[in-house]
């Protein structure tokens, strides 16, 4: 009889034991054991151990034995949702996978994961989707060991954390609900609670990558030029899980994992429009019409001439009037609201708590990028774009388009653009102290190129110039490319009229620059040296040469206010004419700025591209040149 007690007691014992340090799971249609390690937060090889058959064979409704004996955590609720049936929703106009999982409280993967087509194709008005009803059951569960704290290491990213751990980025965020949008140094963070040998580490002879929504293995051999064989055996696990939204994926050094330079053949929009509905835009400018008297000509004149901010939001208001007018002739009807934000943040706000902006399909400004934060900020709940007319923003939201290419962009571009000549050259970079980060990274793309720095003065202070004996015998016979990386008037003059000395007829000089600021245009800068040396440079606009342009765009304004268009004006019509046909052609600007559409009208083009994290990004740029004094678009 003690003897049975005894076996019934270790029985008893070893079942309370396996109910503590370990659950169970029914493998469910389509799941993979790396689907299932995920949800439980532990590794595949932790399953494997317990469930040796999974390796061969994962059938539906196996019930397979989870380990969870290395949890720490306090017992917590989990919740679980259960699918128990479908309602019918047919897409209405302006309605995004935002809004509706909003209205129905379902997440936007949830409903594409019951519409698959989604996936690859955009929501459109009219489609009739499935949405999910579900229902809530809360168990308690005990979270032994599925998480624990990680301090964060200095120039750790949530990429680093993510790759380390073995998670994509949108888990690292699930796990951490109030993360932010930069960890800092010695911030501890929720992470699968993996051993030690099983984190990964970042390393430097590779680069690494974020998938971004709905890449597949196509989309990133064309991006990075890898294979889908080679992110295999780079990244084992994709043989098992494939791609999904926020993998940090290694990939080789010689991937492009950061700026992406496209040659994309235009498109005109007018000949795809198909969404003839109002259009409601917003133009936010600094007007400050209260320093103004309105009742004195002479007075009001004055004010223009005085106040830059009052004249550039004068310029591009009259360009956009010009693109709704000629948006008007293709059929697009456009309700235009104008709001002076008098360039205060007091006036922002009353203009955001006193109007609805939901309704709208899109906000153009405020001007000044730390107004536009606050724009963006607000409209955020609803939607709604924002784009950003002639600033960088200080922060990209998701709403937010930035229409002006970044300065990365502008770099990136000039030296793939020196990259495809397949002229023999030799490339000589000149440059002062303040701009060695630039030297050094053309230096690290062009090996070869001879890198010359400015002289300083007795005290070691940059004294802004080079000695002839510095340039001679730098210059060989045939084309010689000089990249100038500088912000200084006098250093620029200096270089530009020295190396103006060395063109002969054996020897041809061009001058180029990643960053074409004031320097470049100061009094001490002779035109006919930038034009003698063809001087090349980005930009985000090609210049036109408006006074003798048959442009219609520039006809219909002299017309209009007896002056040609000035750079404002232009981009108010090329930015305003861009929006009204994207916006014609889609059922919002969201799903009309993906994919690779490039539109280009008078001096501006537009290509944007969605980040991860931030919002979108015009990289359409220009390479322009001197020629003859005059500044024409550069072509290989």
């Amino acid at each position: 009889m003690k003897k049975i007690i005894l076996i019934v007691l270790v029985m008893l014992c070893s079942i309370s034991a396996f109910a503590q340090d370990y659950k169970t799971h029914k493998v469910k249609q389509g799941e993979t054991i790396e689907d299932i390690a995920k949800i439980y937060l532990v590794t595949p090889f932790d399953i494997y151990a317990l469930n040796p058959d999974a390796k061969n064979k994962l059938d539906l409704n196996t019930v397979l034995i989870i380990p969870t004996s290395r949890v720490k955590n306090e017992p917590i609720p989990e919740t679980v949702r259960e699918v128990i049936g479908f309602k019918k929703h047919k897409v209405k106009r302006k309605q995004t996978l935002y809004s509706i999982s909003k209205d129905y409280n379902v997440s936007i993967e949830d409903i594409k994961k019951h519409n698959t087509y989604l996936y690859s194709e955009n929501l459109r008005k009219g489609d009739r989707i499935k949405i999910p009803r579900y229902k809530t059951i809360v168990s308690q569960v005990s979270f032994n060991n599925t998480v624990k704290k990680y301090k964060v290491l200095p120039k750790e990213g949530k990429w680093r954390v993510a790759y380390k751990f073995g998670i994509t980025v949108p888990e690292l965020e699930g796990l951490n609900p109030n993360l932010g949008d930069v960890l800092q140094p010695g911030q501890e963070v929720n992470v699968p609670n993996i051993s030690d040998n099983e984190e990964k580490t970042v390393e430097e002879n590779y680069n690494y990558y974020t998938v971004l929504k709905s890449e597949g293995y196509m989309a990133l051999n064309r991006k990075l030029g890898v294979t889908q064989e080679q992110l295999e055996a780079l990244n084992p696990e994709l043989k098992a899980g494939g791609l999904k939204l926020g993998m940090v994926l290694r990939v080789p050094q010689t991937a492009k994992t950061e700026l992406v330079i496209k040659d994309v053949e235009n498109t005109n929009l007018s000949n795809s429009l198909t969404n003839f509905s109002g259009k409601k835009i917003a133009l936010m400018m600094p007007y400050r019409t209260h320093r103004i008297d309105v009742d004195s000509v002479k007075e009001a004149k004055k004010a223009i001439r005085k106040d830059a901010l009052l004249k550039v939001s004068l310029d591009f208001h009259a360009g956009a009037l010009m693109a709704i007018d000629s948006a008007k002739r293709l059929g697009i009807s456009t309700y235009l609201k104008v709001f002076d934000t008098k360039n205060q943040p007091s006036e922002i706000s009353k203009i955001l708590n006193d109007n609805d902006f939901s309704e709208y399909d899109a906000v153009i400004g405020p001007l000044l990028s730390k107004n536009l934060d606050r724009v963006a900020t607000e409209l955020k709940k609803d939607n709604v774009p924002v784009l950003s007319p002639l600033t960088m923003p200080e922060k990209l939201y998701d709403n937010v388009f930035q229409t002006i290419p970044s300065n990365d962009l502008l770099e990136e571009t000039i030296i793939n653009f020196v990259k495809s000549d397949s002229l023999s050259k030799h490339i000589v970079i000149i440059s002062d102290s303040k701009h060695k980060r630039i030297s050094d990274k053309l230096k690290q793309e062009f090996p070869l190129a001879k890198q010359i720095f400015s002289r300083k003065n007795k005290k070691g202070e940059e004294a802004y110039f080079v000695y002839q004996t510095d340039l001679e015998n730098v210059f060989v016979n045939g084309r010689n490319i000089v990249f100038l990386e500088t912000d200084n008037e006098g250093f620029a003059s200096n270089v530009i009229s020295m190396i103006n000395g060395f063109i002969s007829d054996n020897k041809e000089v061009v001058l180029m620059t990643t960053d074409k600021n004031r320097a470049f245009e100061g009094r001490e800068i002779s035109n006919y040296h930038l034009s003698n040396l063809k001087f090349h440079y980005p930009s985000p606009n090609k210049t036109t040469d408006i006074s003798s342009s048959r442009n219609a765009f520039v006809r219909a304004y002299r017309r209009q206010y007896n002056v040609s268009p000035n750079r404002y004006a232009v981009r108010g019509f090329d930015l305003t004419l861009d929006l009204l046909l994207r916006l014609a052609s889609a059922d919002d600007l969201y799903q009309a700025s993906s994919g690779d559409i490039e539109t280009e009208y008078v001096e501006n083009k537009f290509r944007y591209s969605k980040k991860l994290f931030g919002g979108y990004y015009n990289e359409a740029v220009y390479i322009v040149k001197y020629d003859n004094l005059t500044i024409v678009e550069a072509k290989l």
